[in-house]
Parts: C-alpha cells; structure tokens; sequence
C-alpha cells in the first residue's frame, strides 16, 4: 500500500496533530493540502504553509477552486434564493462539500494509500468529508484520530510540545470560519436555546453609519455590476459588495438548523455581500417571472439548500435542478437599487426590461385595456363553481 497520506490541512490544532503523528508514528508520507474556496488572504496562506512544514510534512499543497465553486455552486444558490429554514446562505457548508471533493481527487491523482481529517464525531463535517471520499476514492483508506480515538484538546496540546511543536494553541472564545459566501461563528452562546454572541464576536464590526445606496446589475440571473461599473470575474463582484456592506454590519444572523446526524445546532453567521445579492435577486424575480415559475422555483431550491448542506452534492439530481434553476434565469437581467443603513438593509426596487408590472395592457389598481368589466363576471363565475359544487352538498 502506498504510504502517502492526503492531509486536509487548515493549520489548527486537530489537524496539526494529525500531520505530526502520522509522520513521526505512523512513518507516512504526508501530503498537508488546503482547499481555498475564497476565504484566506495570500498571508494567512503562508502563515499556513509555514506551519505545515514545521509539523514536518514531505509536501504542502495550496489548490485554489474558488472560481470553480462559484460556477458549480454559489450561482445556484443565488438562482435559488437559498437561505436555510429562510435564514442562513449556506455559507460555510457549501464549501466543505467542495473541499472534501477537491481534497479525494488530489488523493486519487497521486495515488495516495490513506486520506486524514480531524473532524470530530459531533458535527456535519465528518459526514461531508467521507461521503466526497467514499465516492471519489473508496479505495483509499480513511483515517480520523480525533473523532476515533476521542481526544481531548489537552491530550493533542501536549503531544505536540513533546515532539517540540509549541504553537500558539490558546484555544479561541469564538471560532471563526471565513469564507467567500460568508462567515460562521461559534462559540458558548450558540450553544445555548436562549443567548446570541455579543457584537464583539462578529469578524466585521460597524463602521458606517450614514445610509448609502448602491446599484446592482444582473444579466441571466448573475450579478455582473456594482454602482454601474461591470466585473469579468464574478467573484469581484462579490468580494467588492462584501467590503462596501460588512462596514453597515449588516447581514449578521442567528441560524437554527437540523444537522446530518439527527441534531440541532446552532451558528452565528455574518454574509453581508451574500444576503444582499439573495434578495436583490429574488426582487428581480418576483418582478420578472410568473407566479408558477416562481412557485416551482421555490419548492426545487428548497431540495437543492437541503441536499447540498447534507453532502448529497454528487447525487445525480442535483444537476437535474440545476438544469431548471438556469433555465429560469432567461429574463433575470436589470438593475436592482438597495439602501444601506447600519445593521439593516432596504431593496428600493428594480429597473428592467423583462418587468411585467410595467407591462402596457394592465396597470394593478388601474384601468386595464386587456380585459373588460363583463369578462371579470364570467370569469369570477367560473372561479367560483367549485366552491359553490363543495358548499351544496355540506349538511
């Protein structure tokens, strides 16, 4: 069997542990990789490498699938509307299916004999990672001390400082994960039915007050233009948006959700550049589209949030979806205005050509020229047969 090991390395604890057991116990070739989907700086990314080599790892790998995790999932979830139980953008679960799937083709590509995560046994992680492995590369065996063996921070900590490794593992009030489609944090509120985390939690904190407002443009039901000015690259776009509303802290939110493995769970979150694009476009739309398209949009993006955040991404309907959500997207192209205030956000309104509540023949709360008085009695007559049909035979 081949004795390279496929780390899934963010730099933390856990996973440091598994980089420097595996090689110094274990006698295997450790590959550390990391997955970017959008949510590291060129110097965290160093910082991360730096670490890697220090636990004593034979390479470190960086694959950057950010744009790739825009084309295959985040223009969907904005076609989709999707927010979970109407509250969270799937921020961070979004991409744990991306990286898992990246982490198993690097595994297979370089033929590697075991694939590690330090994943615990409590959360959704674990089922993501393994699901992406077990379809991608089932013959590559996986390894996961953490949740296995149940080991405790202390225990880790210490193995560490006694093979001479003695990072700063100060064990953080909040942890943070950061990404492009938003930004999770947990910590001992969350895990509590009644308290939320304090202002001083949130990554971003408000630093403009005056209200602003600003001009998105969508062309096929992506956002291509902020404040008139259009992006080639997608993620731009989201990015700029993202730097101009976290300073209104706006976006923030509180999701309670059913996980995985049959539990509730708790998570702060903060997605300020998501949540606006979400609305805006779902203000396009309810603009643009007919009360059926938007009706079987709803319930088939609703399957798609679901699917999506328990790993079912490689299921074969997912992309049978995807076909009908893209499909609706013809006539999502205008602007939409917003209005920024501190912690809050208002959508005006929009400015397209595809408007049906501009349409000439019918003006809701007009004079109309499409119908007559005569044809709303015989219509309203009709309409009313069933009813009438029901009621006739009640006792």
């Amino acid at each position: 069997m081949s004795k390279i090991a496929v780390l899934a390395f963010s730099g933390g604890l856990d996973t440091s542990y598994c980089a420097k057991y595996y090689s110094k116990e274990k006698g295997l070739n450790i590959h550390s990789v990391i997955i970017n989907t959008g949510g590291f700086s060129e110097q965290e990314l160093k910082e991360i490498e730096k670490r890697a080599h220090a636990l004593g790892v034979s390479k470190h790998v960086c694959i950057d699938i950010s744009l790739e995790y825009y084309k295959k999932c985040i223009r969907y979830m904005i076609y989709g509307n999707i927010l979970k139980n109407n509250t969270y953008p799937l921020s961070v679960s979004s991409e744990r299916i991306f990286q898992a799937m990246a982490l198993a083709k690097y595994a297979r590509d370089v033929d590697a004999g075991f694939i590690i995560h330090g994943s615990t046994g409590a959360g959704n992680d674990q089922v993501r990672f393994d699901l992406a492995f077990q379809v991608i590369c089932p013959d590559i065996e996986i390894l996961t001390p953490v949740r296995d063996e149940k080991l405790t921070r202390e225990y880790e900590i210490q193995y560490l400082k006694d093979n001479g490794i003695e990072f700063d593992f100060k064990k953080a009030e909040y942890s943070i994960n950061q990404g492009l489609w938003g930004t999770s944090i947990g910590g001992k509120e969350t895990l509590k039915s009644a308290l939320t985390i304090p202002e001083s939690a949130y990554p971003s904190q408000l630093e403009a007050t005056e209200p602003m407002t600003i001009e998105l443009e969508f062309d096929k039901g992506e956002v291509i233009a902020l404040q008139g000015v259009i992006y080639k690259d997608p993620l731009d776009v989201i990015q700029e948006l993202n730097a101009i509303a976290s300073k209104y802290a706006i976006g923030r939110g509180m999701h309670v959700g059913d996980t995985i493995i049959g539990i509730k769970g708790r998570v702060a979150f903060e997605a300020a550049g998501p949540m606006i694009i979400i609305k805006a476009h779902h203000q396009l739309e309810k603009h643009n589209l007919t009360k059926w398209q938007l009706y079987w949009k709803e319930q088939l993006a609703n399957w798609y949030g679901m699917l999506l955040h328990e790993a079912q991404y490689q299921e074969p309907v997912m992309r049978n979806i995807e076909k009908f959500l893209e499909d609706t997207q013809t006539h999502i192209c205008g602007k939409v205005f917003i209005k920024l205030y501190p912690y809050n956000f208002d959508v005006i309104g929009i400015d397209s050509k595809y408007d049906m509540m501009q349409a000439k023949f019918a003006q809701y709360g007009e004079m109309n020229t499409a119908f007559s008085g005569e044809d709303v009695k015989g219509f309203t007559k009709i309409l009313s047969n069933q009813i009438k049909l029901y009621n006739s035979v009640e006792d």
